[in-house]
């Protein structure tokens, strides 16, 4: 972000530092020894002034970017305290001393780590420090005249030579006109025109910086107001924007409970089709997922479609759907027969067959708390070689649930939080098959139920429903993110392809000559950069100006 009249001044400065001395030969006392010349002693204003110089150069800033994105590594590698505290805790529970110095390091809270905070900051500091003065250099340069032509014009890489017929002073006002409607800022100056064009791409340059330092300023306004959330709903579930509704919360450092937007949804159906008619690896590979919802806003109720990167909007927030399952219909009876548990169980995929495994706890049961895990095969196959149960298709054509059962303590009393996805069996027995005294398996379509050895009570697998799993987001300035990233796109485009040109056009002056005479014109320019179209440039001004001037 410095150029090279940074440069420059650095360099004249450290000249004008260098020359003050008192003329004393070397070896003399308090001079240099063995004719070496000492280093100046710059002070601590000439260091903090270094500093300021290095930390407002592009340079610089890149380096700032770059580290940035690297400090955001490890938000994505380590659980986050502000995400998910109690995972923070058993991460570090189950790592020890390892575990403890990550969270010395604020491994846990990256981004409101000092470290990651001051990165930001001397981001922003830099790309400021760098804006002001360029800006100020740039708005005296666009009011300043176009320099004056160099005595020598045939040196300027894009030369050309001709002669027309009138006086000067015919010449030069058709060059001037030519110039300005190629557009040029013209200076005439006695025997030559000295004009300038592509201010445009300084001033490109200067919005992509602002527009860049609007962007961070905005993503961090965003994620200190804003705050986002995760909810897994079921087909004819409902929804209402309330803490209490979401399975995962993450509020912006000042988000206000209060202010929390009121909207409500509910999933009407389910869609979602896989390819059947392809072959090999594109075979039942997903084309569509659609999600039919009814949204309630400010009491008026709609319809509305939900597809992947198709959010709908409600209120300022964007829900979006980002990952669907199955949740077979489950319900339990205990040893008396009363049901004791009953509805849907949201099952996680595990391939790209959807075969889905999921876990139900029934603490209510008597004479034990049961609990199950199972593994969904949405279409069941026996496998040949193997002779295993599998599933060869994505969608519901055949489903079969296969199911392990366990009695005992499932350890929910206990204070220590449990995933809804994970059985733990420390305080369970695995329920045997009293005919061989194996594991039991039990193994159900829809609409079949089983019962459960030691009169434990029985389980019948209903039906199944479709879930999606949604990311609930509501960020205030995300309509200034939009505005600055296109400014930086625009900003970025006339900095990359703007030329920044200067040209001279001279009518040499010859007394002895009458005004009907030839003059001899020298047009010359010089590009800022690699200008590949700078020679074509000088030819077309050429061209225009025998067309111009009456021959």
């Amino acid at each position: 972000m410095s150029g090279p009249a940074d440069r420059v001044d650095s360099f004249a400065a450290d000249a004008d530092t260098s020359g003050e001395g008192t003329g004393a030969p070397a070896g003399a006392a308090g001079g240099p020894q063995d004719g070496k010349a000492a280093p100046p002693d710059i002070g601590v204003i000439g260091m903090l002034r270094w500093a300021w110089r290095q930390l407002t150069t592009m340079r610089v800033a890149l380096m700032l970017l770059l580290l940035l994105a690297l400090a955001a590594v490890p938000g994505s590698l380590f659980p986050q305290r502000i995400q998910d505290p109690s995972q923070v805790a058993q991460y570090i529970q189950e790592n020890g001393a390892v575990g403890e110095w990550l969270d010395r390091l604020q491994l846990f809270d990256v981004y409101s780590s000092i470290w990651f905070s001051a990165i930001y900051i001397l981001l922003m500091v830099s790309l400021i420090g760098c804006i002001l003065p360029r800006t100020k250099v740039h708005w005296q340069a666009m009011r300043a005249r176009p320099p004056k032509a160099p005595r020598r014009l045939s040196r300027m890489p894009a030369y050309r030579e001709l002669e027309l017929n009138g006086d000067r002073e015919s010449v030069l006002d058709a060059a001037e006109r030519i110039l300005k409607r190629r557009g040029y800022r013209v200076d005439r100056r006695g025997d030559h025109l000295a004009a300038e064009r592509g201010y445009l791409r300084e001033t490109g340059n200067i919005i992509f910086h602002v527009a860049l330092l609007g962007i961070v300023i905005a993503v961090a306004l965003g994620s200190l107001f804003g705050w986002s959330g995760q909810r897994i709903l079921v087909e004819e579930e409902s929804f209402s924007n309330s803490l209490v509704s979401y399975d995962y919360f993450e509020p912006g450092a000042y988000f206000d409970p209060d202010r929390l937007q009121d909207f409500r949804f509910r999933l009407d159906e389910f869609h979602a089709s896989f390819d059947t008619v392809a072959e090999g690896n594109q075979f039942g590979q997903p084309r569509e997922f659609t999600a039919l919802v009814t949204t309630t806003e400010d009491g008026q109720e709609r319809q509305q479609i939900m597809r992947v990167n198709e959010p709908v909007r409600m209120d300022g927030a964007n829900v979006y759907l980002v990952g669907n399952g199955y949740a077979p219909v489950m319900t339990v009876r205990d040893g008396s027969g009363e049901v004791v548990f009953s509805g849907a169980v949201t099952f996680l995929p595990q391939d790209g067959v959807y075969t889905s495994r999921g876990v139900i706890k029934v603490p209510d049961s008597s004479p034990e708390q049961l609990g199950f895990v199972g593994i969904l095969l949405p279409t069941v196959s026996q496998d040949p070689e193997t002779g295993e149960l599998v599933s060869t298709f994505a969608d519901l054509v055949n489903p079969y649930m296969v199911l392990s059962a366990y009695a005992g303590d499932l350890g929910l009393d206990s204070g220590i939080p449990q995933s809804v996805y994970s059985l733990d069996p420390e305080n369970m027995r695995e329920l045997q098959d009293p005919q061989t005294g194996e594991p039991l398996t039990l193994q159900l379509r829809e609409g079949e139920t089983a019962q459960l050895p030691e009169g434990l009570g029985s389980v019948t697998y209903e039906g199944t429903r479709r879930y999606v799993a949604l990311d609930i987001r509501h960020d205030p300035v995300q309509g200034v993110t939009l505005v600055f990233s296109v400014l930086a796109f625009l900003g970025l485009t006339a900095s990359l392809f703007v030329p920044r040109r200067r040209a001279w056009i001279r009518v040499a002056s010859d007394s002895s000559k009458e005004p009907d005479d030839a003059v001899r014109v020298e047009v010359a320019a010089l590009a800022r950069g690699d200008d590949p179209r700078l020679r074509p440039e000088v030819s077309r001004l050429v061209v225009e100006l025998q067309s111009a001037v009456p021959k």
